[in-house]
C-alpha cells in the first residue's frame, strides 16, 4: 500500500541535490545596475573612472576622483515577460523598487610635491548586481511529453527498488529517489511488477500526446556585491587599483506545474499538480585588479582583471504533489495528495564562477563631453559546482554547452552644457551558451540626464534591454521549453554629495 503521511522536519541536512546549468548562470551573470550616470551610459566606465559604480568595473577608478564623495541610488524595476508554449502566449509584468547602489570614496592627496605618487583613494561601494524579482506563466497542449517522463527518469535511471518507495519516508531519501517517491506515491508511475525488488516503472498517464500543461514561475531576491577599494595615482598618467569583493545571495523561487490529459478519461492519471519551492542563500569572494592610463590629454585606456568568484551556497527545497486518477479496482476517480511538509536542507556546496578581462577606451572632449567603450571576455565553460563527484553531470554539461569566449560590449557618451549633462549608451551581451538559443544575446540602450549644483549632484537614467530564453521545466528529460521574451525597463535616481 502506498504511504501518504504528513511530516515537519527541521534541522536535517541532505546530500546529492540536483543542480542545473540555470542554477549556476543565475549567479554568474551581471546586470548594469549602479549609479544613474553609470546606467545612463550603459556601464561603459572602464577607462573613465570618477564614478562610484565605475569602481565595480575598474578599481583604478576611485583614484580619478579629486575630492571625497558619497552617494546613493534608488531604482524602479519593470520586467515584462511573454511566454510562448506550443502556440499559446501569456504575459506577466513585475514591478519593484529598491536601493540599488550606495557608496563613498575618500581621497588623500600627497602633500609632497616632489613625489610621483599624487594621491591615494579609499572607497566602499555596494551594488545590487541582480534583482531577481521575476514571474512568468506558460500554458499549452504538449504533443510530445507528459510530466511522467520526469519521474520515470529518476525511478528507472536510478534503478530504485519498489520496496524503498513503499517503506521509506520522503525525508529519508536522496533528492533523486525522492522524485521517484513522489511519482510513485502520486500514481504518476507504476511498477512493472509488485515485487519489492522491482526496479522498472512505466507511466500511468495514457498515451496520446494531448497533455494540457501550465507552469507558473515566481522568484524574488537579490545578488549583492560590496567592493572594498584602494587605488593610487602615479604622476598624471597612471591610475592603479584593487578591489576586494564580498558577494551575498538571497534567492527564492516557486513553481507550480499542472497537467491534464484528455486521451482516456476512464483510465490512468487524469490530472496532477506539482509544486516546488527553492530557497538559495550564501556568500562569496572575488577580487579585481585594474589600471587606467592617460595616453594624452584626451585619450584614456583601461584594463581590468576580475578574478573568479568563489561562492558557498545552501539550498532548501520543499515539494508537494496532488493528483486525480482512476482506481483500477473500482473504476472510480480518486484524489491523492502527497505533501510531506518537509523542508529539505541540503549540505553546503560551492560554485566557481570564472573571471573575466575588460579592456576600455575613452576620449574626453575637454569639458564638453566624452565617449567611452568597454569590451569584456568571459569563459563560462569553466563554471563548476563542487564537490565534483556530486555534480559531475552538470559540470560536464556546462563544459560542453557554455561558451568559452562570451563577449560583452558597452558604449557610452556624455555631452555637457554648463551644469547639465545629457547621456546615452548601448549594450550588447553575447549568450553564455554556444548554441545562442537556450539564452539569447542581450541588447539594450540607455539614456539619462544630470545636473550639478556644485557640491551636490542629481542624476536620472532610463535603461531598456531585451533577451529571449528557453526556460527549462524539469531537466534532464522533459525538454519542452517555454520561450520567454523578456523586456526590462528600469529608472534610477542618484543623489551625490562632494565633500
Amino acid at each position: 500500500m502506498k504511504k501518504i503521511l504528513p511530516f515537519l522536519v527541521a534541522g536535517c541536512t541532505f546530500t546529492a541535490q540536483s543542480q542545473e546549468i540555470s542554477d549556476a548562470l543565475r549567479f554568474a551573470q551581471d546586470n548594469i545596475n549602479g549609479t544613474a550616470r553609470f546606467n545612463a551610459m550603459s556601464g561603459a566606465f572602464g577607462a573613465l573612472g570618477g564614478d562610484l559604480s565605475a569602481i565595480s568595473i575598474n578599481p583604478a577608478s576611485s583614484a580619478v576622483f579629486n575630492n571625497p564623495q558619497v552617494g546613493a541610488t534608488l531604482s524602479s524595476y519593470n520586467l515584462r515577460n511573454k511566454a510562448g508554449y506550443f502556440g499559446t502566449n501569456n504575459k506577466e509584468t513585475d514591478n519593484s523598487f529598491d536601493l540599488s547602489q550606495a557608496g563613498g570614496v575618500y581621497v588623500l592627496k600627497n602633500e609632497n610635491q616632489k613625489s610621483d605618487w599624487k594621491k591615494l583613494s579609499l572607497a566602499i561601494d555596494y551594488e545590487n548586481v541582480n534583482n531577481f524579482d521575476n514571474s512568468w506563466y506558460a500554458s499549452g497542449v504538449n504533443t510530445n511529453n507528459s510530466i511522467a517522463s520526469y519521474f520515470l527518469n529518476y525511478a528507472n535511471g536510478g534503478a530504485v527498488p519498489l520496496g524503498l518507495l513503499q517503506n521509506s519516508f520522503y525525508e529519508e531519501l536522496s533528492y533523486a529517489n525522492a522524485q521517484a517517491f513522489l511519482g510513485y506515491q502520486g500514481y504518476i508511475i507504476n511498477p512493472v511488477t509488485e515485487a519489492g525488488n522491482n526496479t522498472q516503472y512505466v507511466s500511468n498517464v495514457p498515451a496520446g500526446g494531448n497533455y494540457f500543461q501550465e507552469n507558473a514561475f515566481v522568484s524574488t531576491g537579490y545578488n549583492g556585491k560590496a567592493s572594498f577599494n584602494v587605488a593610487a595615482q602615479y604622476k598624471d598618467k597612471l591610475y592603479i587599483g584593487l578591489n576586494l569583493n564580498s558577494h551575498f545571495v538571497d534567492y527564492r523561487q516557486s513553481t507550480a506545474f499542472y497537467e491534464e490529459q484528455s486521451n482516456d478519461p476512464a483510465n490512468g492519471l487524469q490530472r496532477m499538480r506539482f509544486d516546488n519551492d527553492l530557497y538559495t542563500y550564501g556568500n562569496g569572494f572575488s577580487f579585481q585588479l585594474g589600471a587606467i592610463a592617460k595616453l594624452s590629454k584626451e585619450l584614456r585606456v583601461g584594463l581590468t582583471y576580475q578574478s573568479p568568484t568563489w561562492m558557498r551556497l545552501n539550498d532548501e527545497i520543499s515539494q508537494a504533489l496532488s493528483s486525480v486518477s482512476i482506481n483500477p479496482d473500482t473504476n472510480q476517480q480518486m484524489t491523492t495528495i502527497v505533501d510531506p511538509n518537509v523542508i529539505m536542507v541540503y549540505d553546503t556546496y560551492k560554485l566557481y564562477i570564472p573571471g573575466k578581462w575588460t579592456g576600455s577606451m575613452a576620449y574626453v572632449f575637454d569639458k564638453y563631453g566624452l565617449i567611452s567603450i568597454d569590451c569584456s571576455l568571459k569563459d563560462y565553460s569553466n563554471t563548476e559546482f563542487s564537490p565534483n563527484n556530486q555534480f559531475q553531470g552538470v559540470n560536464r554539461a556546462m563544459a560542453n554547452q557554455l561558451d568559452s569566449n562570451a563577449f560583452d560590449l558597452r558604449i557610452g557618451a556624455e555631452h555637457r552644457i554648463k551644469q547639465f549633462s545629457i547621456r546615452g549608451g548601448y549594450h550588447w551581451e553575447e549568450s553564455p551558451y554556444k548554441n545562442n538559443e537556450t539564452i539569447g544575446d542581450l541588447t539594450g540602450f540607455s539614456g539619462g540626464l544630470g545636473y550639478s549644483f556644485g557640491e551636490y549632484k542629481i542624476d536620472l537614467s532610463y535603461t531598456h534591454s531585451r533577451r529571449v530564453t528557453k526556460q527549462g521545466l524539469f531537466a534532464p528529460v522533459f525538454n519542452d521549453y517555454p520561450t520567454i521574451s523578456s523586456v526590462s525597463n528600469n529608472i534610477s535616481l542618484t543623489f551625490l554629495v562632494e565633500l
